[in-house]
């Protein structure tokens, strides 16, 4: 019998449009993309990241290496920094099919972090409806583009963020089977950045405002459900770093139930952060 082909890859590029901006809070700026092809980026759900490519200044579209098949990071690798695309990685908020339109939250940094904002902040900021952008997404729902994977057995969920992830923590929640029993934390540095996060999950939602060690005092103090856990904790690298070391070591957390994710480092730019991945 002939070889199966290989399976159509999960991720395609859709070079798509700003339709619209929204400020949904003071940390928050909302950008609707549309497309031609955008019906076709589905969603696994959950923390559903993909690749956004953004013009620099200047340039009327994102500069793309011409070879966009498997070998496409390290052509864009190879460009001129100064003149390739911005890249980043970010989490779908919200994809609608009918019309097709994709909402992606931008946090501005450079309104609260340390001062520190980057391209992509400033970005949003100026984004008008026509500027164009490429996206490399999902078209598969099993992508392997989510991190939040409770294993079978798991008893109850925890869940710690900042701002940073917060359209993560509302894709989770959403995800969540009815009635599964989650600990939810999320630190935010305005009382307007608070919003609704709809479940089906029992969960426990708990916003804390401002301040740096604000995660993890909570978490310490807190009386946690009985059970077999499973921790998604993403934000401030400094802070997922306390968090999980508290979980493992002061609450024995197998360390493999623990995800964690550092979105930022106080104190560094999206560049600078970018520059030490190599």
């Amino acid at each position: 019998m002939p070889d199966a082909p290989p399976p159509p890859p999960p991720y395609q590029w859709f070079d798509l449009h700003v339709l619209r901006t929204e400020r949904v809070s003071p940390s928050l700026l909302r950008v609707t993309f549309g497309g031609e092809r955008l019906g076709d980026m589905v969603t696994d759900g959950r923390d559903q990241r993909f690749k956004l490519f953004l013009p620099r200044p200047g340039q009327d579209a994102p500069v793309l290496p011409d070879d966009r098949g498997i070998s496409w990071y390290a052509q864009w690798r190879a460009q001129d920094p100064a003149v390739r695309a911005v890249m980043r990685s970010y989490t779908i908020r919200e994809l609608r099919h009918d019309p097709a339109e994709l909402d992606v939250d931008f946090v501005q940094h450079g309104e609260g972090h340390d001062g520190h904002g980057g391209p992509a902040s400033h970005w949003s900021r100026t984004a008008r409806p026509g500027d164009r952008v490429a996206v490399l997404g999902p078209v598969a729902e099993d992508n392997g583009g989510a991190d939040f994977q409770p294993p079978a057995g798991t008893d109850w969920v925890l869940i710690t963020a900042d701002e940073s992830a917060l359209p993560a923590v509302a894709g989770i929640l959403a995800w969540l089977p009815a009635g599964t029993p989650a600990r939810v934390w999320v630190e935010v540095a305005h009382p307007e950045d608070v919003q609704d996060l709809p479940t089906k999950a029992d969960a426990e939602v708990t916003w804390l405002v401002g301040g740096a060690t604000a995660t993890l005092d909570a978490v310490r103090a807190a009386d946690l459900p009985a059970g077999t856990p499973y921790a998604w904790v993403a934000g401030e690298s400094g802070t997922v770093r306390a968090v999980r070391r508290h979980l493992v070591s002061e609450r024995g957390f197998d360390r493999r139930t623990v995800t964690f994710t550092g979105y930022w480092r106080r104190g560094a730019t999206e560049e600078q952060l970018l520059a030490e991945l190599g």
